[in-house]
């Protein structure tokens, strides 16, 4: 399974605040930090932006560490990602993500399948 896969389908891989950190970009960094500003209406500061995944031991941002309501649901319910969750199809709070990230629903049914396969 691919570790760089979130809890939620996103793909830490491509994400800005993990490039930032893994790269030590802190220009990617304080752009990151606009963009997110302006896109979530909330102050985010570039020394929030440091990640290095949302499943990988080491540095979460405040959002991925401890307010993602879906990664807290994984965790709570000791699954790796929501392709282990049984309600993943109907799940309102996964779906404020993958209903504008598309990307992710494919990502997790990607991993579903593998899982599938393996049994």
């Amino acid at each position: 399974m691919n570790s760089m896969i979130a809890c939620c389908g996103l793909n830490c891989e491509t994400c800005d605040a993990r490039i930032a950190t893994i790269t030590n970009d802190d220009a990617l960094r304080e752009k990151t930090a606009a963009l997110w500003t302006k896109l979530n209406g909330v102050p985010i500061t570039a020394d929030m932006l440091s990640c290095t995944g949302c499943r990988i031991d080491g540095a979460k941002t405040p959002f991925c560490d401890h307010l993602c309501a879906i990664r807290s649901c994984a965790r709570e319910k000791a699954m790796d990602t929501c392709a282990d969750c049984p309600q993943m199809d109907a799940c309102e709070t996964l779906h404020r993500v993958t209903d504008g990230t598309p990307a992710a629903m494919e990502n997790l049914k990607a991993l579903r399948k593998e899982e599938s396969e393996t049994a």
